[in-house]
């Protein structure tokens, strides 16, 4: 009895010991982490992680519209290799809207077409439109107003340099490390912190803004503080009146914030929706900004948002990534385990993609392989015939 009382002392300094150390190195945020990881039983983040964390609503429309279904709703099957496809990977929702019409539409496992589920960074497309809402409402001057002007506690070589047009075409100069997998990187960091200032407050700008594309989530997230503080309103409420209520979303979605106590969202991330209501924003760029005959958001931003900013960023405009495939070209909201919202502006054609698990990146590509896979087998789909890679 006698030794393991003497055992369990020492193991209690131990244990005292690597909390002291884990506190004093900055890495204290990997004991709530820890404790997550144990209670949703992985290690990796969710699609339905606003279920085990603080979040603000975001109520529907107040006039919600119902997306028109397709004369030809539903009539082709999806490809067996689609199939094989949404099974490997785990898809939850998978949507093929043609002229403004939901050609095809799957829902798997307990999810349907009200389900919500994390858009990742498909939502830094929405945090970049809202800024050019901003500078249209005239909380910001442009594009080119300096950073510090809303977050004058930024710090670093380059602080009094940084733009936010800066920060929403990934130019910020930021000192972050883009890694959901790593533990000890800033980016799962920032996913588990309850303080998402105090975090941001402790990244300078490092390196020269505006010269290079890095892509970076704490470059949003800064971005939506900067917002909050020129309008006086969080992210979630922009991002409602300038888009969500006009646009006819017909489901509550929400935004997962760091604490009740600090309530401040993680805008890189964690905005919760369903497939249908993100498609509505695809649409309202897919249509130069319009939406039900209303100008919702500069033709001209629409324009420059899909146009590369860097010669090293030829895949990224603001907030939106670029390509082509199949000789057609696109652009695309994007997130962390395949959540995808791709528009083909010339055949007026939009596939959204949320599931659990995507392929890993190709070589010398910032994709990979399922994204091209996805658009392939929409078309083969669309066409009724086989479409092969270039």
């Amino acid at each position: 009895m006698k030794k393991l009382v003497s055992f369990l002392k020492k193991l209690l300094v131990v244990l005292a010991i690597l909390v002291a150390g884990l506190y004093i190195s900055g890495y204290s945020y990997l004991i709530e982490l820890g404790a997550k990881v144990v209670e949703l039983g992985r290690t990796s983040a969710g699609l339905e992680d606003y279920v085990y964390f603080d979040s603000r609503p975001i109520p529907k429309s107040d006039n919600p519209l119902t997306w028109p279904l397709h004369t030809d709703y539903n009539l082709v099957p999806a490809s067996g290799k689609l199939q094989k496809l949404h099974q490997d990977l785990k898809t939850v929702a998978f949507l093929v809207i043609k002229n403004d019409s939901i050609w095809h539409e799957q829902y798997f496992e307990t999810f349907g077409k009200d389900s919500k589920t994390n858009s990742f960074s498909m939502v830094k497309t929405i945090v970049a439109a809202s800024l050019a809402k901003a500078i249209e409402e005239g909380d910001v001057k442009s594009f080119d107003q300096k950073v510090k002007t809303f977050l004058p506690w930024l710090k670093g070589a380059y602080a009094d340099s940084l733009t936010v047009g800066d920060l929403a075409t990934m130019s910020s100069g930021l000192k972050w490390i883009e890694d959901y997998e790593n533990l000890l990187t800033i980016t799962p960091r920032t996913y588990i912190t309850q303080d998402i200032i105090g975090v941001m407050k402790t990244l300078p700008i490092e390196s020269a803004p505006g010269k290079h594309f890095v892509y970076q989530s704490g470059s949003t997230q800064l971005l939506s503080l900067a917002l909050t503080a020129a309008t006086g309103e969080t992210i979630s409420d922009l991002v409602r009146r300038y888009f969500w209520n006009p646009l006819g979303a017909h489901a509550d979605a929400n935004w997962r914030i760091d604490s009740a106590k600090n309530s401040i969202e993680k805008s890189y991330c964690c905005f919760n929706s369903n497939a249908r209501d993100y498609a509505r924003f695809a649409a309202l760029f897919k249509n130069g900004g319009i939406w039900n005959g209303k100008q919702l958001i500069s033709a001209d931003y629409v324009k420059e948002s899909i146009t590369p900013q860097f010669e090293d960023g030829q895949d990224y405009g603001y907030g939106w990534w670029l390509g082509s495939h199949m000789g057609k070209r696109f652009y695309s909201m994007r997130g962390h385990n395949g959540q995808y919202a791709i528009v083909f502006p010339d055949d007026d054609v939009i596939v959204v993609r949320l599931g659990h698990e995507q392929l890993p990146d190709l070589p010398d590509v910032r994709y990979s392989a399922d994204y091209l896979d996805y658009m392939e087998e929409a078309f083969a789909m669309l066409y009724n015939e086989t479409v092969t890679s270039p």
